[in-house]
């Protein structure tokens, strides 16, 4: 292989493995906290936004109370 192709599959190798942490921090709910926070300025300037850990805590607890909401 020639050092242009090497690049090109080098450049092919690292798009694709950020194409797949984008779909994994997807699937995972990567952006949602940001997305709360966004709402919660846009939507309720006076109210006080949660921390991202107390976000994520209340979000589980929600899940576990009501398992219809997912999957499995």
């Amino acid at each position: 292989m020639t050092p242009m192709s090497l690049r090109g599959v080098a450049r092919a190798c690292a798009s694709g493995a950020r194409a797949g942490a984008w779909w994994f921090n997807g699937i995972l709910g990567g952006g949602d906290y940001q997305r709360y926070v966004e709402h919660m300025r846009r939507n309720h300037p006076g109210s006080e936004v949660a921390s991202e850990r107390t976000y994520w805590r209340e979000r589980y607890a929600e899940a576990d109370a009501n398992p219809a909401t997912r999957c499995c």
